[in-house]
């Protein structure tokens, strides 16, 4: 929902456990466990250090992430993120200078779409200064 702000976990909050919800989040404290925001976007702040498996819309990760992100629709790493697990989305978007070491799955698009030009494994495709291992 444009212009709706997001529902925050501030830098010294440490939740240990499942987080459900409803709406767009940014986690910018510490989550171990799992997320899952069905129908919303998930932010990973810079000072994030989230230790679970995500399930989102949207996944936006700025910090760091270690477990699977799971994406109906786009998984994107911004510069200066940290990401280690498998990703499963529609599209993923990787700027210069993301580490992320893990698998890709990236489902077909629904009819009448066009494939990004992001879901085609090419070596040009790879952002200079991207990191990958797996």
């Amino acid at each position: 929902m444009p212009g709706e702000a997001a529902a925050v976990i501030g830098k010294s909050v440490q939740i240990r456990g499942e987080v459900k919800g409803n709406e767009d989040l940014l986690v910018e404290g510490l989550v171990e466990g799992t997320i899952t925001l069905n129908d919303n976007r998930l932010t990973v702040g810079s000072n994030a250090r989230v230790q679970a498996n995500v399930s989102a819309r949207d996944v936006v990760v700025q910090g760091t992430l270690q477990g699977d992100a799971h994406a109906t629709g786009r998984v994107e790493l911004r510069a200066g993120s940290h990401m280690t697990g498998d990703i499963h989305a529609s599209r993923l978007s990787i700027e210069e200078n993301a580490i992320f070491s893990g698998k890709v799955e990236l489902n077909t698009p629904a009819a009448g779409e066009k494939p990004a030009a992001a879901t085609q494994a090419t070596p040009s495709a790879t952002p200079s200064g991207a990191l990958f291992a797996g």
